[in-house]
């Protein structure tokens, strides 16, 4: 009887201890649910905003030719070198001289023969087939003149810089360009922009272009083509932006940053700090205050204006409460005590 007493009061000790203990939990449960954070917010409302976009490209020579001779051959001599400097119409390379020399030769001999058949002809000695016959050779071979006086007396179509040279005097040229001449004092980059601006991007806007290379300087430039057609992998468009170089400080070949400035938009800007970014991931979210409680919304950044960033959400309208001091200790659910200064 004894050990019967015994054992129930034992049970009735532990179910009271497990009676206590699920109490507990449910309320520290309830303290959780009923947690408030302090925050500040700020009101969003739309602002007129000056819209930019930053691309990135690599320059080139405005105008770049690979010099090749429509004639193989020998090369009897190359006047330049890598780096010289060349006007417009300076000769950079004599190729053999044989062939046009023997054309020359040829030309010398149909003129002498045209001479004569003008002068039967006037008098009515030979026929207009003749004629016309000498005249059609003469005029060939002095096309075969020039052609070959093109190409043998090979001279610089524009003024620029010799940037490459694949043979030295004496060589058989066979194909690969002798040099490569590129214009530095104009450069041009070819941008890729996102076909939204498409509508907004015309010939003649103005671009400021910037090198890491001279960072407190800017290159002003201009759009020259805007291409017509929009690219289906990557949904771009592609623009040519002429660059002015007198200064020659930047050259082809350099990686350089276009800045372009589109007009004023109307868009929702909030200060940096308010955005956080998800660990592990490049998504970005806020947290409104919706009637005293956070609301977690996932945003889209847009441009950045110094301490502030535009932000695109189907979720943010204008009126609503953003949450700009306390932002980090919040979940979505908890409720808020807000305590604007």
């Amino acid at each position: 009887m004894k050990r019967f007493t015994a054992i129930a009061t034992v049970a009735l000790v532990m179910a009271t201890i497990v009676g206590c203990g699920g109490e507990t939990t449910d309320t520290a449960n309830a303290v959780q649910t009923e947690k408030i954070e302090k925050v500040e917010t700020l009101t969003l409302s739309k602002e007129m905003v000056a819209r930019e976009l930053e691309l990135s490209s690599t320059l080139e020579g405005y105008e770049s030719m690979s010099v090749a001779p429509s004639l193989t051959g020998k090369i009897e001599h190359i006047y330049v070198e890598v780096g010289s400097r060349v006007n417009k119409g300076q000769l950079l390379i004599r190729m053999d001289q044989n062939q046009l020399n023997t054309t020359r030769i040829s030309l010398n001999s149909a003129q002498t023969e045209f001479n004569r058949v003008e002068a039967l002809k006037e008098s009515g000695s030979v026929s207009q087939q003749v004629y016309d016959q000498t005249k059609a050779q003469l005029d060939n071979l002095k096309q075969s003149e020039s052609f070959l006086e093109e190409n043998t007396f090979v001279k610089a179509q524009f003024a620029g810089v010799i940037a490459a040279k694949n043979y030295e005097d004496g060589e058989l040229y066979a194909g690969t360009p002798i040099l490569t001449l590129t214009q530095i004092n104009t450069l041009k980059a070819i941008i890729n922009i996102p076909e939204s601006y498409f509508p907004l991007v015309k010939k003649g806007m103005k671009v400021d272009v910037t090198s890491d290379i001279y960072p407190n300087e800017i290159f002003p430039a201009t759009i020259e083509i805007v291409y017509p057609t929009i690219d289906a992998a990557s949904h771009t468009f592609q623009a040519k932006v002429r660059i002015p170089n007198n200064s020659e400080k930047i050259r082809p070949g350099m990686f350089a940053k276009a800045k372009l400035a589109i007009g004023e938009v109307e868009t929702m800007v909030v200060p940096y700090n308010a955005v956080l970014k998800l660990q592990g991931s490049n998504n970005r979210y806020v947290f409104l205050d919706r009637d005293g409680v956070a609301k977690r919304v996932d945003v889209v950044l847009g441009q950045r204006f110094d301490d502030r960033v535009e932000v695109i959400s189907d979720e943010i309208k204008e009126g609503d409460k953003i949450v700009v001091v306390g932002q980090a200790r919040l979940i979505d659910g908890i409720k808020l005590d807000v305590v604007n200064k």
